[in-house]
């Protein structure tokens, strides 16, 4: 069997299955594991399946976030990765910027870390927004119904609020990220408000930390290559190759 054609057949068993050990694969097609070893790592730079431990796996492989957490267990999560993430982030805002800000715990560590004047902000979050106003920035609540568990601010007066404006650029949370389902949330109401806030701004960048690529929550808000990915952590292989993402490190 020629090289392409055993490729092929590869990345057919790997979508077929989920993933794949290399045993079964060297078992299958009749080939050395040297061989096979070769094709994963060709078939992985080529972004058609991600290489793991002793084998592969598809690059629909992921996993299902169906609910918000709530903010508190939030904040413990990815704390290092988070705080990495934001610091990157509040470095490419720039004086004279028009910044919206999504809620959330990762946006959260980028206004932690802001230290620029001259910038003007709007944001759904009362939480962002109080830390915003402690540091001097001249800030806007988009208003809407405050959402308890995310203490994000949606509804219809929300995404009204939103579309009165221009932002030069924005940054998102997000629950999961996949190049298929692109960026995705729990909630419709918070996805409405994302999509609208993204629609309006001219750089969008969406900070996320490396557990939070190949998740999947219910409802998508843009497709993976609308915004650059600010990510930090043990980043997937296939994530990492891609043009749009970012992995920052201290």
């Amino acid at each position: 069997m020629l090289a392409p054609e055993r490729r092929e057949r590869i990345v057919q068993l790997v979508d077929m299955y989920g993933s794949i050990s290399a045993s079964r694969l060297i078992e299958e097609l009749d080939a050395s594991p040297a061989t096979i070893r070769r094709d994963i790592e060709a078939l992985a730079q080529m972004g058609r399946l991600v290489k793991v431990h002793g084998g592969a796996t598809a690059l629909n492989s992921f996993t299902y976030e169906t609910f918000d957490r709530a903010m508190d267990e939030r904040y413990a999560l990815s704390v290092g990765e988070k705080k990495i993430i934001g610091a990157h982030a509040a470095a490419l805002i720039e004086p004279g910027d028009f910044v919206y800000i999504d809620a959330g715990s990762t946006t959260e560590a980028l206004v932690d870390a802001l230290d620029c004047p001259g910038v003007m902000f709007v944001t759904n979050s009362v939480v962002l927004a109080r830390k915003l106003v402690c540091k001097g920035y001249r800030t806007f609540l988009t208003g809407g119904e405050l959402k308890a568990s995310t203490e994000a601010l949606v509804g219809p007066e929300a995404i009204s609020g939103i579309q009165r404006y221009h932002f030069t650029k924005g940054f998102w949370g997000t629950n999961g990220a996949t190049r298929a389902q692109g960026f995705t949330t729990p909630d419709i109401n918070e996805a409405q408000v994302k999509h609208a806030a993204m629609e309006r701004a001219g750089q969008r960048f969406v900070l996320a930390d490396a557990d939070k690529l190949g998740r999947v929550a219910p409802v998508t808000f843009a497709e993976f290559a609308s915004a650059t990915v600010i990510t930090a952590g043990d980043v997937n292989s296939v994530f990492g190759k891609l043009p749009n993402v970012v992995e920052v490190s201290e």
